[in-house]
């Protein structure tokens, strides 16, 4: 903005120049003028307008006219010599004529209604009792507050029930607001001797034209669930209630509609289509000029925006905006599209929305096309800011350029035409076998008859026969490039096999088949997954919302700090704060997306299983830590703001070694004397263990076991911190200090997991007799070992002797029988550090302690690359550990001989 030190008169005359319409008003009534000069440098709010209004003498319909008519030409004039001199920016200029509308529909109805009723009655729903009132929806730019100067108001009408008025003359609900909506029709829309307040268009609601004037919130849910198309969608994505107690009834019933449960890539064809009707009536009426319908013009910046909105709105309710300019910002803080994409799209918006209003301000006409005579060429070149028309042309289809190339981007059409792709006759062709079989081959299938019988399988199954028509059209222009792409790995059987798993497990979500195929970039990055891990194939299968990860591989391998997850976390959450099962599902899959950028990383390489195990340790005391916050939030009955409680982990969390399938061994403490605690503190662990296992339509975030508490299942499923240390120190077995050797606070109140920690170190520091406690662990070791008996002739990793359980028990020996002379070992430091520790303190050999710390760390990784292929057992062949056994062995013999 400039000029704000220029005189009023100054800026006035350079206006009032670029605007007959502007001049004609100052002409018409020189009190405006005057007005002008006063008020120039202080922008209209709905505050200012609602006092002009309510300073209006009105007692009729006609006065009611006149005074908002009275309204938009105060308003108008100030804002059009504001923009063109400079004083107000785009928003402003929006923000104003928006404000208007709104002020003046809601100050109308008003009016209206309390005439009407001193009539009718107050109209009262049949079934609830209940006053009823008139809902106004603006839609378009009016909803999304970026109304344009001259635009006509798109409206639809909404009441909440059926009934009657209550007054002497009854009549239906249906009757009374029918009446009240054309009144207010007629109220802004009619052209009196002083003009027009705003066009009103009513061809959005349902069945347009030849649909009833207002309709009863069952008639619109009604309506869009059987009828609703997928432009009606679209128009809805802006559609904001201006009046009316019950708007968000209304709005609750609408979104289900307008966005998806979850993402909806469909959206791309659905735009796609409707935008191709949009440029063949361009094409048609030879509407090239016009910026708002033209190539690279604002129809197609909105529908960008859009297309991301209808995608995702489900899944990321903060892009349920109405505001263009604010959906651009989001899609580009979520990295949808490039930076500099959206800076194009942004900067082209505000240069086409400002020609819009200059164009208009001419006149006060409803246009977007080019003038075509030199004397309004040269204004509107002038009023944008260019000496001439061939300067201004050349800004224009700068930005129409970068518009138009940016839309085709987006929407260019996938390849659909799958016949035209080498492979094509192997899925909708009919070769016989030994061709399918020989062609197979020539691609590189080391069985390729195998593989050809997997897509028969498929292709004659009853899922595929009973798809949808869009859905199997979309896998049948699928499967020739997923077909050539598993070629492309060194198993390409195995990858075709796991691919055709998940295909036929997503085959009924079409929107995930329209994922693919809108993104054939994807396809490659499914393969490798599938092709590295049958683990990693069936948790796509399982959690097919997951392949949206693929879109950007940036993302997909980019370390994220754990605060940046928590902020992320909580956006999501609190976006759906009093949605119990919608968190529920939130958290879900937020912690599969996390596991799953986890796992593509750790196939990548760029994870040691060291820092994986961390990562995902992390992850799972941040979900638990979101848990208390939310599950303490629902309960009814609380005492305090925040609780004195905490989640202490054992096991694998506690020890950070957590893997991508490990369950939770954790247990629940509190610090609260207030007499309500302990029955307050038990509901709250009952429903985070509900949270975190619970399973709802997004899956489970954690198996939990809870039996590592004092006295086991039999206990109390909560305990105070000083029965916990009572308990610790007077009844504890001698394997439940051996699980405190991997326990630590996780989640809650560090100072709840400060007096924990206290206990833990009391404890292992204890004195304990060498031998009664060299008993008991071997005693312990046998049990275990009973209890997992290995007839495959294979080597168990995990449970076998001189494997990872061996190992563990060293450590836990090690800790226990040395902690009162070495209180070092007590650290949270993990199975290799500790070894390190005792080797260096001469508990144990150092040569020893070394090698059964590679053993360890080697059966980690081999035990983690077993399970990536799916095996459920860690088993191998003992010759490839022997000497990682033998060391093992050699070490448990130096320990626990007698």
């Amino acid at each position: 903005m400039q000029n704000a030190s220029a005189p009023p008169a100054t800026l006035i005359e350079k206006a009032l120049g670029l605007s007959r319409f502007a001049r004609r008003l100052t002409e018409s009534d020189p009190a405006l003028l005057e007005r002008l000069r006063e008020t120039l440098f202080t922008p209209w709010d709905a505050l200012a307008m609602r006092a002009f209004l309510d300073g209006c003498a009105i007692e009729d319909e006609t006065a009611l006219k006149k005074a908002l008519r009275t309204l938009r030409q105060q308003v108008m004039l100030r804002l059009i010599v504001r923009d063109l001199a400079g004083l107000a920016d785009l928003r402003e200029v929006m923000a104003t004529a928006s404000q208007l509308a709104e002020v003046a529909v809601g100050f109308a109805l008003t009016r209206l209604d309390a005439w009407l009723r001193s009539q009718y009655g107050t109209p009262i729903g049949e079934e609830s009792g209940r006053e009823q009132d008139l809902v106004v929806v603006g839609m378009g730019k009016l909803g999304g507050g970026e109304l344009n100067v001259s635009s006509d108001i798109d409206l639809i009408f909404a009441y909440p029930e059926e009934g009657e008025t209550a007054g002497p003359r009854k009549t239906s609900n249906h009757e009374y607001f029918s009446l009240l909506g054309k009144k207010l029709i007629g109220a802004l829309n009619d052209n009196t001797a002083d003009g027009f307040v705003f066009r009103v268009d009513m061809r959005l609601r349902p069945y347009g034209d030849s649909g009833p004037l207002v309709c009863s919130f069952a008639m619109l849910e009604n309506y869009y669930l059987t009828q609703g198309r997928e432009w009606e969608r679209y128009a809805w994505i802006k559609g904001k209630p201006i009046t009316g107690t019950l708007y968000l009834e209304l709005a609750d019933i609408l979104r289900p509609f307008v966005f998806r449960k979850y993402l909806d890539f469909g959206a791309f064809a659905s735009m796609r289509g409707l935008h191709a009707q949009i440029r063949q009536e361009v094409a048609r009426r030879d509407m090239s000029n016009n910026i708002k319908l033209g190539p690279g013009g604002i129809r197609e910046i909105e529908f960008i925006a859009q297309v991301f909105q209808l995608i995702r709105g489900g899944k990321e309710t903060v892009l349920q905006t109405r505001s263009t300019l604010t959906a651009l910002d989001l899609i580009e803080q979520r990295k949808l599209l490039p930076a500099q994409t959206i800076t194009e799209l942004r900067d082209a918006y505000f240069f086409l929305r400002n020609l819009e209003h200059r164009l208009q301000y001419l006149e006060d006409a409803q246009t977007q096309t080019l003038p075509e005579n030199d004397a309004d060429r040269q204004i509107i070149s002038t009023a944008m800011g260019h000496t001439d028309w061939p300067a201004f042309m050349k800004a224009l289809d700068h930005h129409r350029n970068k518009v138009e190339r940016h839309f085709e981007q987006v929407f260019a059409a996938p390849q659909s035409a799958q016949d035209s792709h080498p492979l094509a006759m192997l899925w909708q062709g009919t070769p016989d076998d030994e061709e399918a079989v020989a062609r197979l081959a020539e691609q590189g299938y080391r069985h390729p008859a195998e593989a050809w019988q997997l897509l028969r399988r498929l292709r004659e199954g009853t899922r595929y026969s009973q798809l949808p028509d869009e859905s199997r059209t979309r896998l049948d222009a699928l499967m020739p490039p997923l077909i050539e792409v598993a070629c492309n790995f060194p198993n390409p059987d195995k990858t075709l096999e796991r691919i055709l798993h998940l295909v036929e497990n997503i085959s009924r979500r079409g929107t995930y088949l329209a994922l693919l195929q809108e993104y054939p970039q994807t396809l490659n990055q499914v393969a490798k997954l599938c092709s590295a891990s049958p683990w990693v194939s069936d948790y796509l299968a399982q959690h097919p919302i997951l392949l949206d990860e693929l879109l950007d591989t940036r993302e997909l391998y980019a370390l994220v700090d754990r605060e940046h997850l928590r902020s992320e976390l909580e956006e999501l959450l609190n976006a759906a704060a009093g949605d119990t099962e919608r968190q529920m599902d939130i958290m879900r899959h937020f912690k599969q997306a996390q596991t799953f950028r986890l796992v593509a990383q750790d196939l990548a390489g760029i994870l040691p299983l060291e820092i994986l195990s961390d990562r995902l340790s992390e992850l799972a005391d941040l979900i638990l830590d979101e848990t208390i916050r939310l599950a303490w939030a629902g309960l009814r009955t609380k005492h305090r703001d925040t609780p004195r409680f905490a989640i202490i982990s054992y096991g694998k969390l506690g020890g950070k070694e957590l893997g991508y399938a490990s369950d939770l061994d954790i247990i629940f403490l509190y610090d609260d004397e207030a007499p309500e605690a302990a029955e307050i503190y038990a509901r709250l662990a009952q429903r985070i263990n509900t949270w975190i296992s619970s399973m709802t339509p997004a899956g489970i975030l954690y198996e939990t076991d809870l039996r590592l508490r004092p006295n086991g299942a039999s206990g109390l499923l909560v305990s105070t911190v000083s029965a916990f240390e009572e308990y610790q120190k007077k009844q504890a077995w001698a394997w439940e200090h051996q699980a405190l050797t991997r326990a630590r606070f996780s989640a809650g109140d560090p100072e709840v997991g400060a007096a924990f920690e206290r206990i833990r170190i009391e404890v292992l520091r204890q004195e304990r007799d060498p031998a009664t406690l060299r008993e008991e662990i071997i005693a312990m070791r046998q049990k275990m070992l009973d209890a997992h008996p290995n007839p495959s002739g294979q080597f168990d990793i995990k449970h076998d002797r001189g494997g990872i359980i061996d190992v563990e028990f060293l450590v836990q020996y090690l800790v226990l029988r040395f902690s009162c002379v070495h209180p070092e070992l007590t650290r949270d430091a993990g199975n290799l550090a500790l070894l390190r520790i005792a080797g260096e303190l001469g508990l144990i050999p150092s040569d020893p302690a070394q090698q059964v710390r590679d053993a360890y760390r080697e059966y980690r990784l081999l035990q983690h690359q077993i399970r990536l292929q799916g095996s459920p057992h860690a088993r191998i062949d003992p010759e490839q550990v022997a000497e990682l056994a033998s060391a093992v062995k050699r070490l448990w013999q130096a320990v626990f001989a007698p």
